[in-house]
């Protein structure tokens, strides 16, 4: 795997808004030597990479990419808060109350899913939707993120120029997974099928969000099959 310490040493650099010159003068080093750091044309050692983390407070193993936390800390289950624990973090600023009303069907309607993908008894099956819906996040953010060209692109490891292509295309490899293993007739299927009323009882509080997303999805398929007449 192609090392994630020159991407690192480089937006953080550029996070801390120093030129190569003055990150170099406090890193002891000359700034040919960083450039090379940073292009990845040489390695650097042990002392370098402790200098490094000291200097922009991170951990060794968040330069290496081991861990997405600057602390160095893996997430467990437990760590990760609940959609709604951020606070201000939740705030929707001036777009109004649809951005809030499609994150609630969203997360709503995400509960059902999981619940019923842990209902399969497939690790597989979960794996793959999982990694599709994350890659589709992963797809719109970076188009947000690219909003403000002030944003550094550094933050990726993966080119503006390939990304989308290569998600869709892995994308497309999960959501085959999947439908593969509909097709292998091996998954739990449940005692009950799940109508609307069954929906209602186990899931008394989502239900309506993913009835209300299900309906909002179709409606836009729709129009896209079948425009409105001018």
């Amino acid at each position: 795997m192609k090392s994630e310490f020159p991407r690192m040493i480089t937006l953080l650099r550029k996070e801390k808004n120093i030129s190569q010159k003055q990150a170099a003068a406090e890193l002891g080093i000359s700034q040919a030597l960083l450039s090379h750091y940073e292009n990845g044309i040489r390695k650097c050692s042990l002392d370098f990479l402790l200098k490094c983390a000291d200097f922009y407070g991170v951990s060794c193993d968040y330069l290496l990419g081991r861990s997405a936390d600057r602390d160095g800390s893996t997430l467990t289950v437990e760590d990760i808060p609940e959609a709604d624990a951020g606070g201000k973090e939740n705030t929707m600023g001036s777009a109004g109350v649809l951005p809030v009303l499609n994150k609630k069907l969203i997360a709503n309607s995400l509960n059902i899913l999981f619940d019923q993908l842990a209902r399969t008894g497939s690790r597989q099956m979960t794996a793959a939707v999982s990694e599709f819906l994350m890659l589709g996040v992963y797809r719109m953010f970076r188009q947000v993120y690219s909003i403000n060209a002030k944003n550094q692109q550094s933050l990726f490891s993966v080119p503006q120029a390939r990304f989308a292509r290569y998600a869709d295309a892995l994308m497309q490899v999960r959501e085959a997974d999947v439908a593969a293993l509909v097709e292998e007739g091996k998954l739990d299927k449940g005692e009950d099928p799940l109508t609307t009323q069954r929906m209602g009882e186990l899931y008394p509080l989502f239900s309506t969000s993913l009835l209300s997303l299900i309906k909002n999805a179709e409606n836009s398929i729709s129009g896209t099959i079948h425009p409105p007449e001018k």
